[in-house]
């Protein structure tokens, strides 16, 4: 990353032609740098004011007639001095607005770096830097939500008003420290329990909501798969609603995975048709088959079809065994139910079934998938098996969709356990406030607050740059 105190520059607009392109420049001095080469004074300009003009090279050639906008600091995005050039979307005129501006001494922005130095300025947390990257790319409506709700603090404000508790309370464990010889007590242990109690119980319901976060925020892959002739793919047009597999009454149609993508509650789910299970002696096929076994060991959720008058219990049961991950949801679809309408859960899942899938009558969805009978039924159960519940989204719900954020809060879970433990026990001081100061550094991590050189840069690498 460049120094704070150089200017940077960067094209802010996708790749490619448009109507409109956005050259962006920030730091001290940028908009001295850019003023030389544009058609009207810049120096006195007003914050916030859109300027037109022509902007010329070094020779005097214009290069291009421009909205030039300047914003003072510290009222910008980065906090910083910086300007925006709009210009004609040509990529040749972006470039050497871009050169212009580096011939003049300013810096090509590496990815990530106008909101790095948002951060580092204050303008942002973390947290919120990253709910940037997340908001440019959303693709759902509730993907938006989440991303804006983040950006506009919704996280930030949950973990500050928990680290803000838990501070008082560790302060005054330090203070106990400090008169360690006199064995005094100024934080009242049944209080710090109480404390601990319910910022786990807050900490909880934000980790829980990360199951539903993350599906919204990258999608679901679910894979559909089951024995040849068990309607899988007909399952898929129906979903899709439209004809995408090829369907036949010969066992081992389709010997490929297809791939397609649909929105179901806001959540977009990547539906994976698969070669039916079974062993054979055709090679392609064979192929097919162990496609289909790498993609259930990858997928989120998998859509098991059995055929409810050729599929046995224990057939059904040896098929899932074989199948089964401890993290893998399961919907099993009894198709072709119009052939044997009676058919219940606990025809396959009564009191014999020993095997190693948790399902419940829920799980169980009866379908005459060439009719599209039952559809809307599946398409809740797919939905609720990706997010561990409805899948609705609460306007003003937090809802957790970062790993980082994820991984951090359960380190600090950890942490708060070990106090809880300790208080219980009668530990000494010395281990509570250890584990009390390492689950404020953990809950530090996600806004910002305790930082390393190594996190900000994995985090802020993965940005486009101009942004």
């Amino acid at each position: 990353m460049s120094p704070s105190s150089s200017v940077i520059v960067a094209i802010a607009t996708p790749v490619g032609e448009g109507a409109l392109g956005v050259v962006r420049l920030s730091g001290p001095g940028c908009i001295a740098l850019i003023d030389p080469f544009f058609a009207r004074p810049l120096v006195q300009g007003k914050s916030r004011v859109a300027m037109f003009g022509v902007l010329r090279d070094s020779a005097g050639e214009a290069i291009d007639e421009v909205v030039l906008t300047l914003y003072r600091a510290p009222g910008s995005y980065t906090g910083e001095d910086s300007v925006e050039i709009s210009c004609h979307g040509s990529p040749y005129i972006l470039s050497r607005v871009v050169q212009l501006c580096i011939d003049a001494g300013a810096g090509m922005a590496a990815p990530g770096e106008f909101s790095q130095r948002a951060f580092l300025n204050g303008k942002l947390d973390l947290s919120q830097a990253e709910a940037v990257a997340d908001l440019i790319a959303s693709q759902s409506a509730a993907a938006h939500r989440i991303a804006l709700g983040q950006l506009r603090g919704g996280v930030s404000n949950e973990i500050t008003d928990l680290r803000g508790q838990l501070i008082h309370f560790a302060s005054l464990i330090e203070l106990e420290l400090d008169f360690g010889e006199e064995d005094v007590e100024f934080a009242d242990r049944n209080e710090l329990r109480r404390l601990v109690d319910h910022i786990r119980e807050r900490i909880a319901a934000l980790t829980t909501s990360f199951r539903l976060g993350n599906a919204i925020k990258h999608g679901v892959t679910t894979v559909i798969a089951g024995r040849p002739n068990a309607g899988k793919s007909t399952l898929l047009n129906a979903l899709l609603n439209e004809e995408r597999a090829i369907v036949s009454d010969i066992p081992g149609t389709t010997r490929d995975t297809i791939e397609e993508t649909i929105n179901i509650g806001g959540v977009n789910f990547r539906l994976v048709d698969t070669a039916g299970l079974r062993t054979t002696s055709d090679s392609i096929e064979a192929i097919g088959v162990a496609r289909a076994l790498e993609r259930v060991r990858t997928g989120q959720v998998l859509v098991y079809v059995f055929d409810v008058i050729e599929t046995a219990p224990a057939t059904l049961w040896a098929d899932l065994d074989e199948l089964y991950r401890p993290d893998l949801q399961l919907v099993l679809v009894a198709n072709k139910m119009d052939l044997n309408p009676y058919t219940q859960f606990s025809h396959y899942f009564g009191s014999d079934y020993a095997g190693r899938w948790a399902v419940d009558e829920e799980d169980f969805v009866p379908m005459i998938a060439r009719d599209k009978a039952n559809l809307g039924y599946l398409q809740q159960r797919i939905l609720a098996a990706a997010t561990g519940g409805t899948g609705a989204l609460d306007q003003n719900q937090v809802v957790l969709s970062n790993g980082r954020h994820y991984a951090a809060l359960t380190r600090a879970d950890e942490a708060l356990a070990r106090v809880d433990e300790g208080l219980r026990s009668g530990i000494s001081h010395d281990f509570i406030a250890m584990d009390i100061r390492q689950s404020l550094r953990d809950l530090g991590e996600i806004t910002g607050e305790i930082t390393t050189d190594d996190l900000l840069g994995n985090i802020f690498s993965s940005f486009c740059i101009g942004k």
